[in-house]
């Protein structure tokens, strides 16, 4: 998105209802030919790896078997989303930085800020659909298992993007203080209509915030009472025992051999296996004058120890998720709240004038969150590893 107080571009215009003084309208910037060097060449990687990451994002869901789960659509959806601030918006943005001026005139001026607001909305609509899914597959696995259908999921992926629809639209309806034409010298920019930057800002950004944080704080919450729960049965040895069964019934005996290579090996010597040809244990059970014989291929000590791994590993697992949570959070949070928080400020305050740098960096910060969003999501999963190095032909 585009700062509602100074555009993205060269020449910050600030004739808008509240906000910085017209006098200022004018004061376009003009970089050294060294910044504007860097800048391009910053930026135009930042676009590339935008619409590289999530082209193998979207690729590989449709490509690699394993990831072909109805789940994943929505992280479809979002590469979408981001994709589509890489290709619509991100460019036409380099190009008004480095022009220091808007030159494609004002329908395409309106249809890029409707688009900036669409795709960034959108993106961050589908992070919250992201946090909701997750939410209700933690809190209710077996009811949301049945629930989370193709159709369900395309539904709110449809939702998703009518309500950004929704919230990007109203400026070409009418809500707006654009002017009719694009003089030179004005700036291409967000209305700074009050009422539309309280609205916006809300739908894109504070309603979904307050819900992810609530979302993401009871997925922790309940991850950290899981992890407490288990390590705390582990303490307390309520883990499958791996002793022998004892009976009330005074007339049934209970008596064990391993055999090993034709060999006959003390209880208190033989080592676990976890391997199908490991040592076979046979029990005998003598109740009432009948006999039964089971025979299997590891000790009980040993399935003891392979469930204890087994919640080791899922242990780790969910320490892994809670991490990430904080890393999604984190980055959402560093990325968008100081754009929202300058785009609500500025059209309320008159002397609040942030430098045309600052507003710069604000908006790019929030354009970087497209590009760190397939890293986030896939980085932390092995199968979508495997998936890019399968489409870049690595190892």
């Amino acid at each position: 998105m585009n700062s509602s107080g100074e555009s993205s571009g060269g020449t910050m215009g600030k004739d808008y209802e509240g906000g910085c003084s017209a006098a200022e309208e004018e004061s376009g910037i003009t970089l050294p030919l060294w910044e504007a060097a860097a800048a391009s060449l910053t930026l135009g990687f930042l676009v590339l790896a935008t619409v590289l990451g999530n082209v193998l994002v979207i690729l590989s869901v449709f490509t690699y078997r394993p990831l072909r789960i109805v789940q994943n659509f929505f992280i479809v959806s979002l590469a979408v989303a981001d994709l589509t601030v890489a290709i619509l918006v991100m460019p036409f943005n380099v190009a008004y930085l480095l022009l220091g001026k808007w030159i494609f005139g004002i329908h395409l001026c309106k249809l890029w800020l409707t688009c900036d607001v669409l795709c960034c909305t959108a993106s961050i609509l589908n992070l919250c659909a992201i946090a909701l899914d997750r939410y209700w597959a933690i809190t209710d696995p077996i009811n949301y298992a049945q629930k989370r259908t193709l159709k369900r999921v395309l539904g709110t992926i449809a939702g998703v993007w009518i309500l950004s629809g929704a919230i990007s639209s109203p400026p070409l309806a009418g809500w707006n203080d654009w002017p009719e034409e694009l003089e030179p010298g004005t700036p291409c920019q967000l209305t700074r209509r009050q009422g539309y930057v309280i609205y916006s800002s809300l739908g894109s950004f504070f309603i979904p915030l307050l819900l992810m944080s609530l979302v993401y704080l009871e997925i922790f919450l309940a991850t950290r009472r899981r992890l407490r729960e288990r390590a705390r049965q582990s303490r307390l040895g309520t883990m499958p025992s791996a002793r022998h069964r004892e009976t009330d019934d005074p007339e049934e005996s209970v008596s064990s051999e391993t055999n090993h290579n034709e060999r006959s090996t003390p209880r208190s010597q033989a080592k676990p296996s976890l391997v199908e040809d490991g040592p076979t244990v046979t029990t005998t059970i003598g109740t009432g004058g009948h006999r039964r014989q089971a025979e299997t291929t590891t000790t009980s000590t040993a399935v003891y120890q392979f469930i204890e791994e087994r919640q080791r590993i899922s242990l780790s697992k969910e320490r892994r998720a809670a991490r990430t949570l904080g890393v999604i959070m984190g980055v959402f949070v560093v990325c968008w709240l100081p754009f929202f928080l300058m785009y609500v400020i500025v059209p309320f305050c008159p002397e609040c004038c942030p430098s045309e740098r600052v507003v710069y960096f604000i908006t790019w910060l929030g354009y970087v969150n497209s590009a760190l969003n397939p890293l986030i999501y896939t980085i932390f999963n092995l199968d979508y590893r495997r998936a890019f190095r399968r489409l870049l032909h690595i190892g």
